[in-house]
């Protein structure tokens, strides 16, 4: 089953084998909120996938207000799995939810998850 390598192998990037602190999802963290367990590790990061594509088509049809609201979720929800990149973007855009450049690196940074996430489930 995919969801047993999650801990013990990270997926190769383009480039090499990347630092824990560099990976769009930090895998101790991830274990320290999961008590371990691969199985929950493995819904924790489906769930938190469509959380984040569910958030990218809000704040691209919402009105400010509703752009800081789902952009406080998506930051809570990737603390939570610890995708800190994301955090910090989606931190950026609910600070100034017009910045098109902060909602550009969101997204950018939420494809990048759902990528290594991907590379974790095969």
């Amino acid at each position: 089953m995919a969801a047993v390598s999650i801990a013990f192998e990270a997926p190769e990037q383009a480039s090499g084998s990347r630092a824990g602190s560099e990976r769009p999802i930090d895998l101790v963290h991830l274990a320290v909120q999961t008590m371990g367990d691969k199985l929950l590790e493995a819904e924790v990061l489906q769930l938190f996938t469509r959380q984040a594509r569910a958030a990218l088509a809000e704040l691209s049809s919402g009105s400010p207000k509703a752009v800081v609201a789902s952009a406080h979720r998506l930051k809570s929800a990737a603390n939570g799995v610890g995708a800190f990149k994301v955090a910090a973007h989606a931190q950026s855009l609910e600070n100034d939810p017009q910045d098109a450049a902060a909602r550009a690196a969101l997204s950018a940074a939420v494809v990048e998850t759902e990528n290594f996430i991907l590379r974790l489930s095969r």
